[in-house]
């Protein structure tokens, strides 16, 4: 029934936090327009490590950050200027575009501490037309984003549409993307207006078909297939999914359709020709000595 069962597999993505990583993975680098997918926490870390955790500012091309919390809070700043503590339920959506450098800053020593913790980062490529577009951010606040119950069920669609619901969260192509809470033994079906979708689960548990998937598994579904998801317990699920675009490659925190322009986008940064947050610049990560081509480089590094 399902393409693929992905296995999330422990990343380190600095000394002090690792992270589970969804995509990409070798047998499935995307679904739909998205391209990488971590789940970090829950974390209960000791308010002297916090700084360990910092993400310092990195780059981007070709690609959308998306951002969510479950729990705990955490400081955005980009080159554009802008800082944003973004909480749970919120969506900080950054588009790179032709390059932008961020970084992510844990200020809340007591969040982590009592293990509050917990958050989704996603990449979304863009459109071929859209690679180059100028960088943005906005944050979403959770009462502008559609939120639907029934018995048993609660969901919040972060962005795109599915199940009639449409997002104002700004998108460059068909796509949805959608956080979801079942109780036990609540039934759910994926939106069928979608060429590949996918359900992560982030907690709990769930059956399809008599087989039962947990925490760290994502079950790839192409267009057709009509699952019957029974949650076993209180279960978090995060669907996504959309239109796929083509062949993308990947290195490090850059996406493109084009392998030159990873290759320039390595050059920027190294040169500096990628601003740095101007509250934010006294740091930064240094790019990589990987002499690996785009597509089979080092591994995303960054939390977003």
């Amino acid at each position: 029934m399902h393409d693929i069962v992905i296995e999330a597999r422990k990343a380190a993505i600095a000394p002090g936090m690792s992270v589970r990583r969804i995509l990409p993975f070798r047998l499935r680098r995307m679904v739909g327009p998205f391209i990488f997918m971590d789940h970090a926490g829950p974390v209960d870390l000791q308010p002297e490590l916090v700084h360990n955790m910092d993400v310092l500012p990195h780059p981007h091309i070709g690609l959308s950050t998306v951002s969510y919390l479950f729990g705990g809070q955490v400081t955005h700043r980009d080159s554009l200027g802008v800082e944003q503590v973004i909480r749970p339920g919120e969506v900080n959506w950054m588009t790179a575009g032709s390059g932008i450098a961020h970084s992510e800053r844990f200020e809340d020593p007591a969040t982590l501490a009592g293990g509050e913790l917990e958050m989704i980062q996603t990449w979304v490529a863009l459109p071929e037309k859209d690679e180059e577009s100028v960088p943005a951010f906005t944050n979403y606040k959770p009462e502008q984003l559609p939120v639907f119950t029934d018995t048993g069920v609660w969901m919040r669609l972060i962005a795109g549409n599915a199940y009639g619901l449409q997002s104002n969260v700004h998108t460059h192509s068909p796509m949805f993307y959608l956080h979801v809470v079942l109780e036990p033994g609540a039934r759910f079906g994926l939106p069928r207006e979608h060429a590949e979708r996918g359900i992560y689960v982030a907690k709990g548990s769930i059956e399809i078909a008599g087989s039962t998937y947990t925490v760290g598994q994502m079950l790839v579904f192409n267009k057709g297939a009509s699952p019957v998801i029974r949650a076993k317990e209180h279960t978090t699920l995060m669907l996504l999914g959309g239109e796929p675009l083509g062949e993308r490659y990947i290195w490090w925190n850059f996406v493109s359709s084009r392998k030159d322009r990873i290759e320039q986008a390595k050059a920027d940064w190294k040169e500096g020709r990628i601003l740095l947050p101007p509250s934010d610049n006294l740091e930064y990560v240094p790019l990589p000595e990987d002499k690996s081509k785009p597509a089979g480089g080092p591994a995303p590094q960054a939390l977003s």
